[in-house]
């Protein structure tokens, strides 16, 4: 086994990839990636990969560090056993050049009416928030409201209703047929199971259609009666992947 990978384990997810320079893709050797919320980390390889496993299931943060580099984070949600590819980008140190302040013209204010972006990780998420279909909160919407649990967000949307029940409740969508329960995706990926607990805190981005006729191309499928709620997860400065 390489030196630089952290041990699989038979039941953990594990997440693989490379590191590299975000100016000149090269690969960046020994750098580290550590798991902060497992209490793992490893280093990249003379071809900048990196294998880094035993995680268990849920939200892991992860820090990447080199020397010459700025550290950056992401977070990422792993389903039971799931082998993760991602190739993420460190910038390197004194890689942008500072401004000459004395030659700079200064231009005037102008006035911005629009919602901020959410920056190149969500572009499918502002892509189908500007068609004005389904309902949309961001990070700002929730810490704004003091939103604790995700049914505290959604209760400020139209056409869901709760059930409740030991402690417990589930959504469903007003126009759904009765024990009709929505499709959960978390970071683009199906996960009914992780999805309707994610912690509020973990949460950057909700995305709500309540009927067949709400729900994108791209989550139409034999649940899309029942309904779509889209959550993205990722927390921090997410690392650009190629």
């Amino acid at each position: 086994a390489s030196p630089c990978a952290a041990p699989l384990g038979a039941q953990g997810a594990s997440l693989h990839g490379r590191i590299i320079d975000a100016t000149s893709g090269a690969p960046v050797v020994g750098a580290t990636i550590a798991a902060t919320t497992a209490g793992l980390s490893t280093r990249t390889d003379s071809a900048g990969r990196f294998n880094l496993g035993g995680l268990k299931v849920g939200i892991h943060r992860f820090l990447v560090s080199a020397s010459g580099y700025a550290r950056g984070s992401v977070s990422l949600a792993f389903a039971a056993r799931e082998r993760m590819e991602r190739d993420l980008e460190l910038e390197p140190l004194g890689a942008s050049t500072a401004t000459d302040t004395a030659s700079a013209q200064r231009l005037p204010n102008v006035a911005v009416t629009a919602d901020p972006a959410l920056g190149r990780r969500y572009l499918d998420f502002e892509r189908r928030r500007a068609t004005g279909r389904g309902q949309y909160l961001t990070r700002e919407d929730f810490e704004r409201n003091n939103f604790f649990t995700l049914q505290d967000a959604m209760r400020t949307l139209r056409g869901i209703r709760f059930s409740c029940a030991g402690g417990s409740c589930t959504a469903q969508m007003a126009r759904a047929p009765m024990g009709c329960a929505p499709e959960y995706i978390v970071d683009e990926r199906e996960d009914n199971a992780f999805g309707p607990t994610i912690p509020v805190r973990d949460i950057q981005g909700l995305e709500v259609y309540t009927g067949a006729s709400d729900v994108p191309g791209e989550f139409a499928g034999r649940h899309a009666g029942c309904g779509v709620i889209v959550i993205w997860t990722t927390a921090g400065r997410e690392l650009r992947r190629r």
